[in-house]
């Protein structure tokens, strides 16, 4: 049956973790594994603009042996003249996986249903699977076993971001903490999905409108822009805006054990973080921003594979 990545738990933990081991070593061997020889064309969809993105599948596929195919909004019929169902079976005749940046999660849902290779969500307004596995990856090279580890979220807790730190990170044993704004809080799906996992892994969700308890003790700070593509600014990056408290600065960093600093960038230097926090010694966002290539690269391989 043909592996699809669309959400966070298509993973079990114990495939996450496999795919973290595969990603340690094509960090350190890039060529080493092949699965898109031929070379094979992988498609990469953008429906939504892109740096870390665009460049990580793109560099990833070619050093898996394989040709990526970019394709930028406007350019393919999917979505307004071709339905999503016949692009997938179109497409599944002609390349080896399609990754997808969009919008609606039900768009990955429907792709996925109908194409015969591997279908990877690289971004949907609900989730960010692939940015979590590089950020799990990043605490395990600086923090070591991301099992029983504390992660804290600052931010718009409603978000794709906080939807898969929620899922991704209790899926890998790590006890998981959102801080945001009371009308900012997770989904109680979200929530539900989260602590049902954690009974089989350990791990644990907390969701606190308390910017300091969620600090305290926390072993990796992590935060994303407080304006997600696509959404109105009005009320939520002014000085009045409800997630100001939430900025991650460093009287939080100071409460935590030692915590290394995750952003998935682009950041916005004094709003959802401090310059002396992302510029200073903590701050890991660049080997984080690296590390979307490795992980990709292990997961692709990981789907094709199998």
């Amino acid at each position: 049956m043909t592996r699809h990545f669309l959400k966070d738990t298509d993973l079990s933990p114990a495939e996450q973790a496999e795919v973290l081991d595969l990603a340690v070593e094509l960090k350190a061997a890039p060529y080493s594994r092949t699965p898109l020889a031929g070379p094979q064309t992988a498609a990469v969809i953008f429906d939504k603009t892109s740096t870390r993105t665009r460049v990580s599948f793109a560099a990833g596929i070619a050093a898996l042996g394989g040709q990526p195919l970019i394709i930028n909004p406007g350019e393919a019929q999917l979505g307004h003249k071709e339905s999503i169902a016949d692009t997938a079976q179109v497409m599944s005749r002609m390349v080896s996986a399609i990754i997808w940046r969009t919008y609606a999660q039900a768009g990955l849902e429907e792709m996925a249903e109908h194409a015969s290779v591997p279908v990877i969500n690289s971004l949907s307004d609900d989730f960010h699977p692939c940015q979590i596995l590089a950020d799990l990856l990043t605490i395990r090279e600086h923090r070591g076993d991301v099992k029983g580890q504390t992660m804290t979220y600052y931010g718009d807790g409603a978000n794709n971001m906080a939807n898969s730190y929620a899922l991704g990170g209790v899926n890998a044993g790590m006890h998981v903490r959102i801080a945001a704004p009371a009308d900012y809080q997770p989904d109680a799906a979200i929530v539900a999905e989260a602590e049902a996992l954690a009974a089989q892994t350990g791990g644990s969700l907390t969701v606190t409108d308390d910017p300091v308890a969620a600090a305290t003790g926390a072993d990796v700070l992590v935060t994303d822009t407080w304006v997600s593509m696509g959404q109105d600014s009005a009320g939520r990056d002014d000085a009045a805006s409800p997630f100001t408290k939430f900025q991650v600065n460093q009287e939080l960093m100071n409460l935590s054990n030692d915590a290394i600093f995750l952003h998935c960038l682009p950041a916005y230097r004094g709003k959802e973080v401090t310059a002396e926090v992302i510029d200073g010694p903590a701050s890991v966002v660049f080997i984080e921003a690296e590390n979307r290539l490795h992980a990709q690269k292990a997961l692709m391989t990981f789907l094709l594979e199998r």
